[in-house]
């Protein structure tokens, strides 16, 4: 009997250790920071603002996954990067010039941050729109990429 109660404590307290040990392990290979990826997201949307003002819809599409989703206002669902590079070729070819992104927030794991703002549309010096807008970014190649992008106007519908 002592025997059993010994084999079972000792079975016990090694199982404890390894649990502690593995927990440990997980904390020290989880490298995910928020404020890290946060500012990899200000970083490219710096870089979407740019690409914007270059009028450049193959960079733009490129900045989205391979599996990526537009949604915009009165307008359908766009998949995929072939589909959202001819809607932001159409965006451009009907005069927008510029984008004003304003993050205000972002949410996530390392497998997917929610960011949720603000942004300004201009056509040349003209504001075309007030809007604001939730995306959901996603590691692809290493990088932070749009894989869902949905925005709508502040104004009222006439």
């Amino acid at each position: 009997m002592k025997n059993t109660i010994l084999v079972l404590t000792l079975i016990m307290a090694t199982a404890l250790v390894i649990s502690c040990t593995t927990k440990t392990e997980e904390a020290a290979t989880s490298t995910f920071d928020l404020v890290t990826a946060k500012a990899e997201i200000e970083q490219a949307n710096k870089e979407f603002m740019a690409l914007v003002a270059a009028g450049d819809s193959v960079g733009l599409a490129n900045s989205y996954t391979h599996d990526a989703k537009l949604m915009s206002g009165g307008a359908p669902s766009v998949i995929g990067k072939a589909n959202i590079q001819s809607a932001i070729r159409g965006m451009f070819e009907s005069g927008l010039t510029g984008i004003d992104l304003r993050l205000e927030n972002v949410y996530g794991t390392e497998d997917m941050i929610a960011e949720e703002g603000e942004l300004t549309l201009y056509a040349g010096e003209n504001v075309v729109g007030e809007e604001k807008y939730i995306v959901l970014w996603k590691k692809e190649d290493g990088k932070w990429k749009l894989f869902r992008d949905i925005f709508n106007s502040n104004l009222a519908v006439d």
